[in-house]
């Protein structure tokens, strides 16, 4: 009992502990990456566009023709004013990805732009802040601010004052993803919105709908970015160029939203986002795709860690339970069902709005798998070569090999209650014959005998316990069960009383002298374990069924075998026996103790 519950102790110490382990593992980053991977590829998945977002870019032809940015501001001036020079057919928004900080070179450009924003009045324009580390004084504390707003660029004056204005901030994550936006920034006048929000709202303002709530944000007003669209996927290779030289109709733009932004490598505004980590995202697609989140107003919101730590806890040390000495062909489906089930409730949980880490319960789950697998490998492998040092040398191969197959519980100390025959053979005439050779002849007639012995016992499956002197003792239906076993016993017994014969005549002509073998054989209780002291045990049989056996071998003559009435009410018809009664009377045993020979046996 103290045993089985060590061991209860220690496997829940050890599930707690790769469980702890594993949580600390997730917690402290170490499945960031591939987390964020895995997640990425689940949660984010392009579909198509109504149309009503069109980016026209800075693009390749574009810098071919006007030279590498920045631009001399009238180029987009024009390209503005074309865009409005319909009033039917303006655009609801135009929102430039571009930043106009103080004067130009050219102030008529400057001029320029201001003067056809404010004649369109449906122009945003982009702020950014740059951020670091700040000082901050809170009372009479101090504390190190390192989200601090320390730098602002915002349009020229002007322009300033003719436009809607919000920030174009991209800010990725650890892995240099994009995977959330900022819905403000805390700008030196005070809180400054998303340039994607001020677009929505002008353009719910145009349309005349409501705009819908703004997502709920964490620290410094991150929140999960559902991208709608893949590179591309508002960019019909409209150019500015196209618009300057007015090879596109303003009529494919009317009542829409235009965003206007640089479109071409080497602009340095290009990012990885989580719907596509191959190809790169550029800044004015991010801020449509952002705008199109608001339409739809779909925002997931992450689930707290914490939350998702202790879910992880719970079900890495469950799974470890369950895992623990579990058959190979049982923990597959778990292991890959749990995974399977796991990735498909992250899915509808995200399509209600909740985030979770895809990948840390799979991981988890495949980690305990792995090493549970590995730790069951092992344990059998110290198992088979427990079990084999313990029962190797005098079992039968086939009864280790279900030994092996079933397992035992306990090889310590102990033994356990079992029905099983038992069978002693010892030498008649041996002692006389050794008195008169040399010891290494009687080395080799014991090893004889004893070779004769065991190869019987083998063949019948009997569990060989041990030599004494020149006697041997066997006995069947432990450690395993065994069909029939008494009649195996039986059999193994009138094998050695045949075989004997061959090797008394050997004897007899090699050295004048033969030997014969007198067998008893009992059935009944008794108790098998390994007996003796920790240091020096032997696995045995021990009770009144294995002395009457013995006594019933040493009152056996030469060539005969002895049983008792249990084993020949076993054997029934099978054998042929011959009753000897209470002629014999064998110490321990009361009177009316019946012995009989066994005579013949049916095979």
């Amino acid at each position: 009992m103290k045993h089985s519950l060590k061991q209860l102790l220690s496997k829940i110490g050890v599930c707690l502990l790769a469980a702890a382990a594993i949580t600390a593992a997730a917690g402290f980053g170490a499945l960031y990456t591939l987390d964020n991977t895995a997640s990425d590829a689940l949660y984010q998945r392009a579909s198509s566009t109504d149309g009503e977002i069109v980016v026209i870019g800075m693009d390749q032809r574009a810098t071919d023709e006007f030279g590498p940015m920045p631009w001399n501001r009238s180029i987009l001036a024009e390209a503005i004013e074309y865009l409005n020079s319909d009033p039917e057919n303006a655009p609801a928004v135009i929102g430039v990805d571009v930043l106009f900080v103080g004067p130009s070179a050219d102030p008529e450009a400057d001029d320029y732009l201001a003067e056809v924003c404010a004649e369109g009045e449906n122009v945003v324009t982009a702020c950014a802040a740059g951020f670091g580390d700040s000082l901050v004084e809170s009372g009479e504390n101090f504390y190190m601010d390192t989200w601090a707003v320390v730098g602002w660029d915002e349009p020229f004056g002007d322009l300033y004052d003719v436009t809607d204005h919000g920030h174009i901030n991209a800010m990725a994550d650890d892995d240099g993803i994009i995977r959330h936006a900022m819905l403000y920034v805390e700008a030196p006048d005070g809180r400054m919105q998303s340039f994607a929000r001020t677009i929505y709202e002008r353009y719910c303002e145009y349309a005349g709908e409501e705009a819908k709530p703004a997502p709920e944000t964490a620290a410094h007003g991150f929140f999960y970015l559902p991208f709608t669209a893949e590179p591309g996927g508002y960019y019909e290779s409209d150019s500015v160029l196209d618009l300057i030289t007015g090879a596109v109709d303003t009529a494919a733009f009317a009542g829409k939203i235009v965003l206007i932004g640089p479109y071409a490598p080497g602009m340095q505004d290009e990012y990885s986002t989580s719907i596509t980590h191959a190809e790169h995202m550029y800044g004015v697609e991010i801020q449509a795709n952002a705008i199109d989140a608001f339409r739809r107003g779909f925002f997931p919101k992450e689930a707290p860690d914490r939350l998702q730590l202790v879910l992880l806890f719970v079900l890495s040390a469950a799974l470890l339970w369950f895992f623990w000495d579990r058959k190979l062909l049982h923990a597959i489906p778990i292991w890959l069902g749990l995974c399977a089930v796991w990735l498909a409730a992250c899915l509808i949980l995200y399509r209600r709005g909740v985030v979770l880490h895809v990948l840390w319960v799979p991981i988890a789950a495949t980690v305990l798998f792995i090493a549970s697998v590995a730790a069951n490998y092992i344990r059998a492998a110290r198992e088979k070569r427990r079990v084999t040092s313990t029962f190797g040398r005098y079992i039968d191969p086939g009864v280790m090999k279900q030994l092996l197959d079933q397992g035992i519980d306990n090889l310590g100390l102990g033994g356990k209650m079992y029905d099983i025959a038992v069978l002693f053979v010892d030498i008649r005439g041996f002692t006389t014959m050794s008195e008169n050779l040399d010891p290494p002849t009687v080395v080799e007639i014991i090893n004889k005998y004893l070779t004769l012995t065991t190869e019987c016992i083998m063949r019948y499956h009997g569990t060989l316990d041990k030599f004494v002197g020149d006697c041997t003792m066997a006995f069947w239906n432990a450690p395993v069960p065994q069909d029939d076993y008494v009649f195996l016993a039986c059999c193994a017994a009138m094998d050695m009383v045949k075989y004997s014969k061959a090797l008394g005549e050997e004897l007899l002509e090699k050295y004048g002298r033969t030997v014969s073998f007198g067998v008893g054989v009992n059935v009944g209780p008794a108790v098998v374990g390994n007996i003796g002291a920790p240091k020096r045990m032997d696995y045995t049989a021990i009770g009144d069924t294995v002395n009457t056996s013995s006594r019933l071998e040493a009152n056996a003559p030469a060539g005969t075998i002895y049983i008792s009435r249990a084993v020949a009410d076993v054997l029934g018809d099978r054998a042929q026996t011959t009753s000897l009664g209470g002629s014999i009377k064998l110490k321990g045993k009361a009177e009316g103790f019946e012995i009989l020979t066994l005579d013949s046996l049916k095979y």
